[in-house]
């Protein structure tokens, strides 16, 4: 067993860990998943790339980029999680991990946190609005507030450099994480769902007025983008708007102009 399975192995027994023992159980300990998600985020990223996670959680995807030669900065405000990644990634100078929020502004914000499902906890009031009452989304309770750090993405730019790609997961607020984006980048990605249909729209139309240009989807946790051809931002918006509610969620992918679809 390698040094970052043990701690995980640890993690998963650690009464102060009991928090995010599904999400370690579900994210690590799959050779195969690992194998899908290497070959998908490859298309991204490539050896000596500076990539930011935001929402990092339990960081699945910090490994990821990691195998892919990458370095790596994992932003991610819950406490139990942030002690994961410290502890998992501890011998790994590559990886750097922020305890913040990352959103329009630098300052402190409110986190509502989902104690039995930690993984949908969130910054974003209007969606847990959205959620209440929900077809898939009954019994969700956001049961505890932490007050943190927000960071913007300009920000740690400034700070760590320009990074080839930048993975946004923060349970509706990801609009808020591209207002604090000043400038093009090669290429991100940003979480939707079906039941804030119109965040999704916002993030495109902010993302088209930085000079992103092509757009492509994944459903879930499938690894595989939907469509075979990349395209712009007014289909990709009436393909989104098009998605039965029962698909629940996925990731766009935006390519800026310095960047070309693989």
């Amino acid at each position: 067993m390698d040094a970052r399975a043990g701690a995980v192995e640890a993690l998963k027994t650690d009464p102060d860990a009991v928090s995010i023992r599904r999400s370690l159980e579900v994210y690590y300990g799959d050779p195969a998943r690992d194998a899908a998600m290497d070959a998908f985020y490859a298309r991204f990223v490539r050896r000596g790339d500076l990539v930011f996670d935001i929402g990092a959680h339990v960081g699945d995807r910090v490994g990821s980029f990691r195998r892919l030669g990458a370095r790596v900065i994992a932003v991610e405000p819950q406490p139990p999680c942030t002690r994961a990644l410290r502890a998992i990634y501890s011998d790994d100078d590559e990886v750097i991990v922020v305890e913040a929020v990352c959103g329009a502004e630098a300052g402190r914000v409110s986190f509502n946190v989902n104690s039995a499902n930690p993984t949908i906890s969130t910054a974003s009031p209007h969606f847990i609005r959205a959620a209440d009452g929900a077809a898939g989304w009954e019994g969700e309770r956001w049961d505890t507030r932490i007050d943190v750090a927000s960071r913007t993405l300009d920000e740690l730019i400034a700070e760590y450099g320009v990074p080839a790609f930048v993975k946004i997961d923060v349970e509706g607020y990801e609009d808020e994480v591209l207002a604090g984006l000043g400038r093009p980048l090669p290429a991100l990605s940003f979480e939707f769902t079906t039941i804030e249909r119109a965040l999704a729209q916002r993030c495109l139309r902010r993302l088209t007025a930085l000079g992103f240009q092509a757009f492509n989807l994944a459903f879930g946790d499938t690894m595989a983008l939907a469509s075979a051809q990349w395209m712009a931002a007014p289909r990709m918006a009436a393909y989104l708007r098009s998605l039965p509610h029962e698909v629940n969620s996925g990731d766009v992918y935006c390519l800026s102009r310095t960047r070309h679809p693989r």
